[in-house]
């Protein structure tokens, strides 16, 4: 991990451990639900199409299943490491709990750049490393789902892979899956139509409208570029985003049509003609209403939070904002939608896929947006009655409903044996 960056495992654990505080949880919940129950590491071999072996490095962690199997993406990277995969086990057990879904928190990622892989070489990593956990994972067990740089078709290969395992079909293993075998409509825009969701809630707390809301997105993969579209079909004007390449600005409104086929034409939207190029990082500081961080953790930090010229914070990532940036941003009077809620859209919709999977009875889109509304405008305001309640930060009130969710879970149950 670099040496700049913040441990993502010690920064979700000291926000359970200052939520926990505000609301008085006793030493023994306090040590139960600060440490993972599973943690899988893996090292597999893959063979290459050049005939090479390579050996490829992986996790899966369970970090609570009190209130059902455990749910978690699966994501490819480079940086992946086991206090980050801890850190996002974590985060998705409360999601789970604020959103009120039966499910705990898991994650799983492998050290590996996908971009460098051919098709096949892809394929053979996913088969082989859902072999590995497939020691884990079921639909009654723990469903993966995909991540960054995973996608519906890597699913779909673990979906198959647990199936040939099995000598049947197995949908439920996995979510996110492709309609053709078992898939939710609506689940691939789930994460982003949840965040607009809480965002439409939310705006009459900073006085805003979303017809008069300038929106910068950092990262414009699925869950920034679909954001990029849905906040703009909402009424607002999109003035920045960027991805890993670079940044476009510009304060009189960008195209999103046009930056959707720039960047799949291209594979960057710094390539969009019509505004002013900036660093990655950059689109998180220009002047605009409602500021969606949807790349990857430890974004807003203390070094950069005080430029944060933003109305409102909406989380589509997991852990951007570090909780000495949540501070400043408070005491700046920004209005931060915390990631367990602003962005429980998807794991929402997962949860309607599994449902679905289980029965064989598969829903019509408006359904699932209906299903979705319903339930992220219950937690928003689930949450914010804490707030209100008890004077906190929005992101420790996420937190105190949802620990307090799986304490009562774990009291109800008890300590086995």
């Amino acid at each position: 991990m670099s040496p700049d960056r913040t441990n993502p495992w010690e920064m979700a654990q000291r926000q359970f451990f200052e939520a926990a505080e505000a609301m008085g949880l006793d030493d023994n919940m306090r040590r139960v639900l600060s440490q993972p129950k599973r943690e899988l590491i893996v090292h597999f071999p893959v063979e290459m199409d050049d005939g090479r072996i390579e050996v490829f490095h992986g996790y899966r962690v369970q970090h609570n299943i009190a209130r059902g199997p455990a749910k978690g993406g699966i994501r490819y990277s480079p940086d992946v490491t086991l206090d980050e995969v801890r850190a996002l086990a974590m985060w998705m057990t409360w999601k789970t709990a604020v959103v009120g879904i039966p499910f705990g928190g898991a994650k799983g990622g492998v050290q590996v750049d996908p971009r460098k892989l051919s098709h096949r070489e892809l394929e053979r990593l996913t088969r082989r490393f859902a072999t590995e956990i497939s020691i884990l994972i079921g639909p009654d067990r723990d469903i993966p789902a995909p991540d960054v740089h995973t996608n519906p078709q890597v699913m779909a290969w673990i979906m198959d892979t647990i199936s040939m395992h099995k000598g049947y079909s197995v949908p439920g293993v996995v979510t996110g899956k492709p309609i053709e075998i078992g898939g939710s409509r609506g689940r691939n825009e789930a994460t982003s139509q949840g965040a607009l969701y809480v965002t439409l809630e939310a705006l009459p707390r900073v006085g805003l409208n979303i017809n008069d809301a300038k929106v910068s997105i950092q990262g414009f993969g699925n869950a920034g570029s679909i954001a990029a579209r849905l906040f703009h079909e909402a009424g607002a004007t999109i003035v920045a985003v960027s991805d890993s390449q670079g940044g476009i600005y510009n304060p009189r409104g960008l195209d999103v049509q046009k930056l959707l086929e720039v960047k799949r034409e291209t594979g960057s939207v710094v390539h969009y003609p019509d505004g002013d190029k900036m660093g990655s990082a950059d689109v998180l500081e220009v002047p605009c209403d409602i500021l969606i961080p949807a790349a990857l953790e430890d974004q807003i930090t203390e070094e950069n939070a005080d430029r944060i010229q933003a109305r409102m914070v909406v989380e589509a990532a997991n852990g951007p904002t570090t909780p000495e940036a949540d501070r400043i941003l408070h005491d700046k009077g920004i209005l931060v939608l915390p990631d367990i809620l602003a962005n429980a859209g998807g794991v929402t919709v997962s949860y309607f896929e599994w449902v679905q999977d289980l029965y064989s009875f598969f829903w019509d889109e408006e359904r699932v947006k209906s299903e979705l509304k319903a339930i992220m405008k219950r937690a928003y305001h689930a949450v914010f009655e804490i707030v209100d309640q008890k004077k906190v930060l929005p992101r420790t009130a996420a937190y105190i409903l949802a620990i307090q969710r799986v304490v009562d879970a774990t009291r109800i149950r008890g300590i086995y044996p």
